[in-house]
């Protein structure tokens, strides 16, 4: 027997789509435009502003150390967050209830006042460096995305096979590493992904720690709307777009995500 979709549920479905993928077809569409201001529909198709992109000393830098950034933090951030998630679950018995928002703390703190904290005790009060800055900003702010993903792929977790392993003569470092690491694996990818689009499109924490000589990305993207209104804007935009998902490409091919799906 034959469902039938009812037209009010198709026309919601085609209302949500359009919400969600309008803005993108928007800023594509003006990143071709032929114009020297930002405009849609695009009038004519060029490719000009993309070229413009590496035309500017600014764009170039703030590109890389944005790239930087977001794989250093979410890095640090998965080497604090798997052991943290590992122990809550592990020992969650033995271990304070609390404990666990401890690392929800930088989601549930906006990030206006996350980015001023830092700024007052990293940059200003130790002097640490900009880039060292940002990095431990980045950190902080991606952390509970790697600790609340993976812990939600250890909580259907058994330690009892742990355990049976350990109690065969595994060491417990090993068993980390072959039994519980791969069987959590679709979460530490998903924890990666999460934790690197967060980073390489942070500007209210970034807005806080960067100075001269150093920024990222959307904070040179604010200061370049600040000056002009030419579609270089959008075309930076459809790159960082592409970025995202060339790295979301990346990890899922060389981590096997399609093979964890199924």
């Amino acid at each position: 027997m034959t469902t039938r979709l009812s037209p009010a549920l198709i026309a919601v479905a085609a209302l949500v789509y359009i919400f969600l993928v309008g803005p993108l077809i928007i800023v594509i569409g003006a990143s071709l435009s032929d114009t020297t201001y930002l405009t849609f529909p695009p009038q004519g198709l060029s490719l000009r502003w993309f070229e413009k992109i590496f035309e500017i000393t600014a764009f170039r830098r703030t590109i890389v150390t944005s790239l930087q950034l977001a794989f250093l933090a979410t890095g640090l951030a998965l080497l604090i967050g798997i052991p943290a998630a590992y122990a809550l679950n592990r020992y969650r018995i033995q271990l304070p209830s609390w404990l666990s928002t401890v690392f929800v703390l930088p989601i549930l703190v906006p990030e206006i006042v996350l980015g001023f904290s830092l700024l007052k005790s990293v940059a200003v009060g130790a002097s640490f460096p900009i880039f060292l800055s940002l990095l431990i900003g980045h950190t902080l702010l991606v952390l509970p995305y790697c600790v609340r993903v993976i812990s939600a792929s250890l909580a259907s977790f058994d330690f009892s096979i742990e355990e049976a392993a350990i109690s065969l003569g595994s060491p417990p470092a090993k068993t980390f590493f072959t039994i519980v690491l791969p069987n959590v694996r679709a979460g530490v990818v998903a924890a990666f992904i999460l934790a690197f689009i967060t980073s390489i499109n942070d500007v209210s924490t970034s807005l806080f720690l960067t100075g001269p000589g150093v920024s990222t990305l959307p904070i040179q993207i604010l200061a370049h709307v600040e000056q002009f209104f030419d579609p270089t804007i959008a075309s930076v935009s459809v790159l960082l777009m592409f970025l995202t998902v060339a790295v979301m490409a990346i990890v899922e091919r060389t981590l096997g995500l399609t093979f964890l799906a199924k």
